[in-house]
């Protein structure tokens, strides 16, 4: 065969293959036009190479039963949800002004994520990383039973080896402990690293493990929670991870800003069954969620909150849902903290339909970049939004990663879940939602002040940005749906 007919016939035979293959993306994985537009380019233009690219980043997750509960399990959620679900389809049965006022968001979340409602809880928040690992091991120290702990990022630094070494301690004590943490967020540490905390008699899992070390085909499903619960009485939620960075400790990022809520009540119990769920999924289904995961005795804490929980294995974008009706809500103000800021039409649409009816929507973004293509597709989507009057803060005293929207000073949600199409659909996060007025006033007044370190992106000031900034900005929205 000559060799012209052969590269013809090689050619023709990748352009059979890549159109399969693409028909499989298309037909079979029914999902965000956007998306599905996004990965139509991807093979298009690296074809055959697009879909092993496709394999490892964009395949959808089997959804159905993926924690594997009996029915019995099923069951028994499912019927304290509609107990809850009675009561706030009743108006004005609560005596909260809050909880009435938002008893249609509430009624949403127990649809949706069986995010289950408790009223008996006292918050501390935590926005420094010091403060935060200090407040942290201070409370690991004082454990008596047992210790449940996951991160999505657990670095082979000083702080990662203090929490290990912490750990260690109180399992050789007698302690149960449990620690999970993602195998690609915490790709700097290996098995050998949590050693001796085994040999303590610690259990340690790994969330969605690579066949290889190199090789995982999850990379693009990764367990982005941060969440520890000691001896069923305080637990923690929000957006710090494991680093000597999350201490302010890196020349790259400087000081690192995030907020983390330190929690007491029975939301300790939604949130030990979230962590429990995810123990399980992980490997070691030895006991049911329902036999420690539940107590029955009441906080003297006054916080009400819901714990609501989303990933690839929901049918519905539940936090996604929640931001989206907190925002649609809002007759005065809504303020948004976000590392990344990459929304879908449907959010944004949200943030028209409020900015156009009055409201103050505010929202700060990091001045400095941990991901390019991420922060050149913030400034896209803020360029956009600014149209309509929305205020736009960068933050300039370091790294913000903070995850947070308060809504009228009235109801707040911090937890781990970042504005963009990773945070929506691929990720499994997590977040907290206090219907408590005294706790919105606090992190509305952390915005104020944090707004006093920043700097404010105007229309005028995004309007002068170069031709290659432009350019950027265009590039990065195109690829936004995969970012």
């Amino acid at each position: 065969m000559e060799a012209g007919n052969l590269i013809t016939l090689i050619v023709s035979l990748i352009t059979v293959v890549n159109i399969i293959l693409s028909a499989g993306v298309l037909f079979f994985e029914r999902r965000d036009i956007g998306y599905t537009w996004a990965w139509l380019l991807v093979l298009f233009f690296i074809p055959i190479l697009g879909f092993l690219i496709y394999i490892f980043l964009g395949r959808k997750l089997v959804k159905e039963n993926f924690y594997g509960l009996s029915s019995e399990e099923r069951d028994f959620l499912q019927a304290e949800v509609d107990k809850q679900l009675v009561e706030f389809k009743e108006p004005g049965k609560r005596s909260s002004p809050v909880l009435n006022r938002y008893s249609d968001l509430i009624s949403m979340n127990l649809e949706a994520a069986h995010a289950l409602m408790s009223d008996d809880n006292e918050i501390e928040i935590l926005n420094d990383g010091q403060q935060k690992f200090d407040t942290l091991f201070a409370d690991i120290r004082a454990a008596k039973h047992e210790i449940n702990i996951q991160y999505y990022i657990i670095q082979n630094d000083s702080l990662g080896k203090q929490l290990r070494d912490e750990l260690t301690v109180k399992a050789q004590e007698g302690v149960k402990v449990r620690l999970l943490y993602d195998e690609v967020g915490s790709r700097r540490v290996s098995p050998k690293f949590f050693q001796e905390l085994r040999q303590a008699g610690g259990e340690v899992e790994v969330f969605f493990p690579s066949l290889l070390r190199p090789i995982n085909f999850r990379i693009n499903n990764r367990n982005h929670r941060k969440l520890c619960i000691i001896d069923g009485d305080i637990a923690y939620i929000g957006g710090f991870n494991v680093g000597n960075e999350y201490l302010g400790n890196n020349k790259r990022f400087g000081y690192w800003r995030d907020t983390h809520f330190r929690i007491r009540g029975s939301a300790v119990n939604d949130i030990q069954g979230r962590f429990i769920l995810d123990w399980h999924q992980a490997g070691k289904r030895n006991e049911s969620p329902f036999e420690f995961s539940y107590r029955t005795e009441k906080h003297h804490g006054t916080s009400p909150v819901q714990i609501i929980s989303s990933g690839p294995n929901s049918e519905t974008e539940r936090l996604k849902y929640m931001y989206i009706k907190l925002i649609m809500s809002a007759k005065q103000s809504v303020y948004i903290q976000t590392p990344y800021f990459i929304p879908d039409p449907s959010f944004m649409d949200a943030c028209r339909i409020a900015l156009l009816s009055g409201v103050d929507l505010r929202i700060m973004i990091p001045n400095k970049p941990d991901h390019p293509f991420v922060y050149w597709a913030t400034w896209a989507y803020a360029g956009e939004l600014l149209k309509y009057g929305a205020k736009f803060l960068t933050y300039e005293k370091g790294f913000l990663h903070a995850k947070t929207i308060v809504v009228d000073q009235e109801v707040a949600s911090v937890g781990t879940m970042n504005i963009d199409p990773r945070s929506f659909r691929l990720n499994f996060e997590v977040n907290a939602i206090v219907y408590d007025e005294k706790i919105a006033k606090q992190l509305h007044a952390m915005f104020l002040q944090d707004s006093e370190s920043s700097t404010e992106l105007t229309l005028e000031r995004y309007k002068e940005r170069s031709l290659i900034i432009k350019l950027k900005e265009g590039f990065s929205r195109l690829l936004s749906p995969i970012l």
